[in-house]
């Protein structure tokens, strides 16, 4: 199955696993609240697997991946396929079931924090951080790999299993668990140590009739030091050489693989598998590459993260011209097929003339296959006509309304100005305390917005329903004592998703499920045409709130570079334009909310860095367009106006500057268990000049982890960050909503934010 031994082969990089249908979620979920015994779960898990390589093997591909499949995330999965246990778990690993240990370390428990959760190059998808340190010892555990290939084996299905590359593990990782405690260490001086672990897993899966391992780098499409480079070529160089192994296929997935492309053509390896729907390299660049033509090329020409059908006539000649090359050549997709859906034909739901443009993970296999298959035999009778253009929808309104954008459009009053201003209007304390948005949801809240959508109650049951829990959430706000209050977002599904709905130009779905972590999905939304606004939606929800306090209540309006980065965008104009077009749409939001009286208006950007080019070309003209439509969102109000938005923090200096220049009044910080770096950070950024100079919330505690801090952590904390930012320009909030956690979670440690917050402000007025 793996050996192409007649005209040009085809393959896919991986596929996704939570099933069709979300069954793997279903049966998380279940076993977590001890709905299921671990037999049931591992049952589903089984179906899925088998069902995924029965499936893709009868497609006709060529060659089928394996070891794709994880109960939670690849990343932790491939740590722990080589022992790789953080110091503060390894205690409780003799003591616990296997798979309820590895949760510990997904999912962490009120005592011990989980693994660090951090956005997997630029898509909707998040990895637990590994945690390594200069004593990590490395063996291997290959027991789930090899379970999945005998049972593909017993079926006459040879499987291709994936496994991250060493380089990309050991630099996807984090040295040590806390700050300051592997103090010079770095992850990548352990290669050494893990590579023999890597020529013992080879020679295994040689032993047992394994023609070819997949061996995934995508860390070396993104820019890399002279160090790093030379530890991958001294890897390769290595692990090449191991005496018995099967043929290796290193991947370069999700953008250009630069220097490790030059360095792995001339090494021993077998096979290479090139993003080229992401970064299209010419023909003749690659010829240029001395041993390319040695090698097996996966050309990935399929995009595996976005969701447009491939023009195929012009990848067709593409591939042509790439044969010529490289003429032992694989037609694959460019990433794995994890960021997309399942199956569009399963969306009854969409325009025609839209959905006829898409392919989710189905028929992308589909598209790689024909286009392999026409390769090979040459055009069938139906590429003969080529189908009329499909034309994006466009608004007339909309493009003029673009092309009248002025510089003016992107400024506002300076923040002395404004500050003053809006200290007059809100008379806020020092330190004042605030939560970030969402707050747990209901079951009768969801099941209304359920039976909204079936048409089974009222718009007026619905929003009754709606309004009782923001009531709710209004009198629990003031119970604890906050200062700035919030609706809750009862009435959204998903930041991204419920505006989407709600705008002309996007396309949602169904059934359109992707991984974000664990049993975590969301469906990403579609733009398919020219964006704008129809109507008001939040103000609605957000003049209720206020009509319940006189706290002053945030309106809360997730912001453009977000609503971009994390839908599947139209690629028929440039990003930065429909950028700007959905700022547009934003920034009427926001001067309707304004209108209605509300005094702070917070327009989210957590995806700031998600767009962020991996490579120094393109970084200022990202910063350019993104922080421009950041601007054009906010800049329509007052002075006596309050923007705040949502921002995770990085020690680049880029990012701390763009924060700087989208000239929000308050920027809240994701510092997700690692503030002590980012207080640091801010101290010194300030004091180089280059730092936040509005107000700031640096985040006192993970909003996503089930501990509760308690006040002497969180008044240490406040202290710190009042000493870094000055207490003038301080905020108390924990890192994100509250969305996902209980209220038994939310409501102590929101109480000890609002006490900590307190103690330091009475030391501040009486100093």
């Amino acid at each position: 199955m793996v050996n192409v031994n007649e005209g040009f082969g085809s393959s896919v990089l991986g596929y996704p696993r939570i099933g069709p249908h979300r069954e793997l979620k279903r049966a998380l979920e279940a076993y977590w609240r001890k709905a299921i015994t671990q037999a049931e779960l591992r049952a589903v898990a089984r179906d899925i697997q088998e069902q995924q390589f029965y499936e893709l093997a009868a497609t006709g591909l060529t060659q089928v991946p394996g070891n794709t499949f994880s109960f939670y995330d690849h990343v932790l999965d491939n740590a722990l396929l080589f022992g790789a246990v953080p110091s503060r778990f390894a205690e409780h690993r003799d003591e616990m079931d296997p798979l309820d240990f590895y949760f510990l370390m997904a999912r962490g428990r009120p005592d011990l924090p989980p693994l660090e959760l951090v956005r997997f190059f630029g898509t909707n998808y998040h990895y637990r951080q590994p945690e390594l340190d200069a004593d990590t010892e490395f063996s291997l555990h290959p027991e789930a790999l090899l379970d999945e290939w005998d049972r593909a084996m017993a079926a006459d299905i040879e499987l291709r299993p994936v496994v991250l590359g060493p380089v990309s593990l050991l630099l996807l990782s984090k040295a040590g668990s806390v700050p300051g405690e592997s103090a010079g260490f770095d992850t990548i001086e352990l290669l050494d140590k893990l590579l023999p672990v890597y020529e013992e897993l080879f020679e295994i899966l040689a032993r047992r009739g394994s023609t070819c391992i997949q061996l995934d780098e995508p860390c070396f499409t993104a820019e890399r030091s002279a160090a790093e480079l030379a530890a991958f070529e001294r890897a390769y160089d290595r692990l090449s050489k191991a005496p018995l192994r099967p043929r290796i296929l290193v991947t370069g997935q999700y953008g250009d693989f630069g220097e490790a492309l030059t360095i792995l053509a001339a090494s021993g390896v077998e096979a290479i598998g090139l993003d080229l729907a992401s970064y299209r390299i010419r023909p003749e660049v690659l010829a240029a590459i001395p041993g390319i033509r040695r090698k097996r090329l996966y050309a990935g020409v399929i995009s595996g993260t976005n969701v447009w059908r491939a023009d195929r006539y012009v990848t067709l000649e593409y591939l042509n011209e790439l044969a010529k090359v490289c003429p032992d050549l694989v037609v694959s997709t460019g990433t794995t097929l994890l960021h997309v859906p399942y199956d569009v034909l399963a969306e009854y739901d969409i325009a025609g003339n839209v959905a006829d443009r898409l392919a989710f993970a189905k028929q992308k296999v589909g598209e790689v296959v024909s286009l392999a298959k026409a390769l090979t035999e040459g055009p069938s009778d139906k590429w003969r006509k080529r189908p009329g253009e499909v034309h994006f929808k466009q608004k007339h309104a909309v493009r003029q309304r673009v092309y009248a954008i002025t510089p003016q459009m992107r400024e506002r009053e300076p923040y002395s100005v404004r500050r003053v201003a809006q200290q007059e209007r809100l008379q806020l304390p020092l330190v004042p305390a605030a939560t970030l948005g969402s707050y747990p949801q209901s079951a009768e809240a969801r099941q209304a917005r359920h039976h909204l959508g079936e048409g089974r109650i009222s718009y007026d049951e619905y929003r009754k329903r709606i309004e009782s829990e923001i009531a709710a959430t209004i009198a629990l706000q003031e119970d604890i004592g906050l200062d700035v209050l919030v609706h809750g977002e009862h009435e959204r599904n998903d930041m991204i998703q419920y505006f989407a709905e709600l705008l002309d130009g996007f396309a949602t779905t169904h059934f359109g499920w992707v991984q974000v972590y664990g049993s975590r999905c969301v469906r990403p939304p579609i733009i398919y045409g020219d964006v704008s606004r129809p109507a008001p939606m939040s103000v609605e929800w957000t003049t209720y709130a206020q009509s319940l306090t006189d706290k002053p209540v945030k309106g809360m309006v997730t912001g453009p570079v977000t609503m971009v980065a994390r839908s599947f965008v139209r690629q028929d104009q440039p990003i930065y334009e429909t950028a700007d077009q959905v700022a547009l749409a934003v920034r009427d939001e926001v001067v309707d909310l304004e209108r209605a009286g509300i005094g702070i208006i917070q327009v989210d950007e957590p995806a700031l860095r998600e767009l962020w080019p991996a490579r120094p070309e393109g970084r200022a003209e990202y910063l350019r367009w993104a922080i421009g439509a950041f601007r054009l969102a906010t800049s329509g109000v007052r002075p006596d106006t309050q923007i705040h938005t949502h921002i995770p923090y990085s020690g680049r200096t880029e990012i701390v500057e763009a924060i700087e220049q989208l000239d929000a009044d308050v920027t809240a910080i994701v510092a997700t268990r690692s503030i002590e770096w980012v207080l640091k950070a801010l101290e010194e950024d300030y004091a180089s000049g280059h730092g936040l100079s509005h107000g700031v919330g640096p985040g006192v505690y993970e909003s996503r982890s089930a501990r509760i801090p308690d006040i002497d952590e969180l008044d240490e904390l406040l202290t710190a960050a009042a000493a870094a930012v000055g207490p003038e320009r301080l905020w108390a909030n924990p890192d994100g909503g509250l969305k996902t956690r209980h209220h038994w979670q939310l409501d102590p440690a929101l109480r000890n934010m609002v006490a900590a917050a307190r103690r330091v402000r009475r030391r501040l007025t009486q100093s």
